[in-house]
């Protein structure tokens, strides 16, 4: 898995690729929840997701949590096919605000 971060307008900007799975959720989980306690606005960019299990779904969701609690806004950008059929398993695809560009977080 590949993790890195960039400022993008008000959002701090988690890009993860390759595989997040029970080896590498602990890196992304690491970053996102950082992002958020530093009190930054975070979107997680999955464009280059392959797969992503169980685990990588809790750091996201724990993400989504903690953003709540804090008055901060979370959202996913650029899901992969693979990271999408895991929402929608999960029905979190319905919980997420999900888009398909950065753009349409930083113009909404």
């Amino acid at each position: 898995m590949e993790c890195s971060t960039r400022q993008e307008g008000k959002f701090m900007i988690v890009t993860l690729a390759g595989e997040v799975d029970l080896h590498y959720s602990p890196e992304a989980r690491k970053q996102i929840l950082a992002q958020l306690n530093d009190k930054n606005h975070v979107l997680v960019d999955l464009s280059g997701v392959e797969y992503i299990d169980s685990s990588g779904i809790a750091s996201l969701v724990e993400g989504f949590q903690l953003a709540r609690s804090k008055q901060l806004e979370f959202g996913l950008v650029g899901v992969s096919e693979a990271a999408r059929q895991v929402l929608e398993l999960a029905r979190l695809d319905k919980v997420f605000q999900i888009k398909a560009t950065i753009a349409e977080f930083i113009d909404h």
